[in-house]
């Protein structure tokens, strides 16, 4: 069985993609950075999504000598023009805790109606197959609003599942058992992924 390098240090993320590879059924040994000892962290210097996944596609590809997964994702807000999108985690400046965005994108968002309250989760990710250098990436994306107020649970390293809500559902993202974004990218980028692993 071929190995996949989840390419993140959060291990929420690792969780997710073992859950969206279990449910696609794909016969892929998935390892993590923290499984290979590797300590590096990837300069996230790009400006968009995209060019962050591919950042760090290569540096982990590189360090590691196996297929990468690296992802980059966010949260676009339409009333606030699109903000925080890449800098969802550090949307002041610095790195920011979960509570410390969720709080901010309510401040921000106080006293706009829910019809302009709207926004998408995207999520980009970029594959590697050494040896080649060529960098795959593919997106995905799930509409919603934010609310008004958060729900009490928390996923950590997930902030905006406690107050985003996807189009058509009632419950926030994090009462509902999808994996949405990141699971449409990966859907996209299955023929690749069968070329080179399975």
């Amino acid at each position: 069985m071929k190995k996949l390098l989840i390419a993140t240090g959060n291990q929420g993320k690792i969780r997710e993609y073992k859950e969206i590879f279990k449910q696609l059924k794909l016969p892929i040994k998935l390892t993590s950075l923290k499984e290979l000892g590797i300590k590096e962290k990837a300069k996230e210097t790009g400006k968009t999504f995209r060019e962050n996944a591919i950042i760090k596609a290569k540096l982990f590809s590189k360090l590691s000598n196996l297929p990468t997964l690296s992802d980059d994702a966010g949260i676009e807000i339409d009333y606030l023009k699109g903000e925080p999108g890449v800098k969802s985690r550090r949307w002041l400046g610095y790195e920011l805790t979960d509570e410390e965005i969720i709080n901010i994108a309510l401040k921000k968002l106080e006293g706009v109606p829910k019809k302009k309250r709207s926004a998408r989760l995207r999520a980009v990710i970029g594959l590697n197959f050494p040896p080649s250098k060529k960098i795959y990436t593919f997106e995905g994306a799930l509409k919603g609003f934010i609310a008004e107020k958060p729900i009490s649970k928390r996923l950590k390293g997930y902030p905006f599942r406690s107050i985003f809500i996807p189009f058509g559902d009632k419950k926030y993202l994090g009462q509902l058992n999808i994996v949405a974004h990141r699971k449409k990218a990966v859907e996209k980028s299955l023929p690749i992924i069968k070329k080179y692993l399975c």
